[in-house]
């Protein structure tokens, strides 16, 4: 048996782990691994590499994925799927093992309804995949996120200004919500709740009035003010799935909430910082389960599945299963997250 295993989509903290235990399952089993690199854009170009235990040895603390990854959508030409059709035979790979967010997990679903044999890893910092309750790199990003308010947190006070933090995760609020409750922020504003500036302001005012100087107000980079153009983005562009860059709320919602208030008001965009660094724990112990089991399907030729975790526990389910629906915030943690700040 030789399994491929690729990288697909934006990196995460995590699939260096995922990577490590994917391949030190499948040796145990006996079976030869192989490297595709750039995610799908590598088994287009066959560009593939044999892993071995050395390559793999020191990677679990790493960030980032000693495959590389890229955005590449095969579909979007006629003759993607043949050529990787073609490189996997080529290639004698007999199962492919798609590590990736639900762009890179659709394509896979697409290829296994073609009769690859494919097992995927769900991996997003944005934690959206609706199949599992949560994915390879959420938690090191919301651990960023709380790492950055506990930083801004004394600069405000000593400034009594109102700091706006930006945070990733498209068009769930997971990263905004769960950082923005464990690092104490006053105001959080996400994707599935349109807001408005008048009222986020109303609520900074009124923590003034009860005598707390400074505010810290943390922003997903989906989220939608009902009194401004929506979407803001950094661009009209889009890129090979059709996602718009998201990006550009913070100083936008900064520069309104100083024009309104008179508060002075600095903002903060974590950006690609929440996708770096050394994985958290759980993000570790998550990533490692995710690779066993993934061989463990393959061990049991169960292919056109993906890998979940589900009420603490693992599970798995067809990738088409994983993929129906959506993974939108529990608006029960929304709540609770703003709960603490003004009314």
């Amino acid at each position: 048996m030789r399994v491929g295993v690729l990288t697909g989509g934006g990196d995460a903290p995590g699939l260096n782990a995922a990577i490590r235990a994917v391949g030190q399952a499948a040796w145990r089993e006996g079976y030869e691994v192989v490297g595709i690199r750039n995610g799908w854009l590598g088994l287009l170009q066959d560009d593939v590499f044999l892993l071995s235990p050395e390559t793999v040895a020191d990677i679990l603390p790493r960030a980032g994925t000693i495959l590389g990854t890229s955005r590449t959508n095969p579909f979007k030409t006629a003759e993607g799927a043949r050529r990787i059709q073609d490189t996997l035979r080529t290639r004698g790979i007999d199962v492919l093992v798609a590590i990736g967010g639900d762009d890179t997990l659709g394509v896979a679903a697409k290829l296994g309804a073609m009769g690859v044999r494919v097992v995927g890893i769900p991996k997003t910092m944005d934690n959206d995949i609706p199949g599992t309750d949560y994915t390879i790199g959420f938690d090191t990003a919301v651990t960023t996120v709380m790492d950055a308010c506990d930083r801004l947190h004394p600069t405000a006070e000593a400034h009594r200004r109102v700091m706006v933090v930006e945070v990733m995760g498209r068009d769930a609020g997971w990263v905004a919500a769960v950082g923005g409750l464990a690092g104490g922020a006053d105001v959080v504003l996400v994707p599935e709740v349109p807001f408005s500036v008048d009222e986020v302001c109303r609520r900074l005012k009124a923590q003034r009035e009860r005598g707390k100087l400074f505010s810290l107000v943390v922003v997903a980079e989906g989220s939608k003010p009902k009194d401004l153009a929506t979407p803001i983005a950094q661009d009209a562009g889009t890129d090979a799935f059709g996602h718009v860059r998201l990006g550009g709320i913070g100083p936008v919602l900064a520069k309104e909430i100083e024009t309104r208030t008179g508060y002075e008001t600095r903002v903060t965009v974590l950006g690609h910082l929440q996708r770096g660094g050394s994985p958290t724990v759980f993000d570790r112990i998550l990533a490692t389960r995710f690779g066993v089991a993934a061989v463990d399907l393959i061990k049991r030729q169960r292919f056109g599945y993906m890998v979940a975790f589900r009420g603490n526990k693992l599970t798995s389910m067809t990738l088409e299963e994983g993929l129906t629906g959506s993974h939108t915030l529990d608006l029960s943690l929304y709540d609770l997250a703003n709960a603490f700040g003004p009314s």
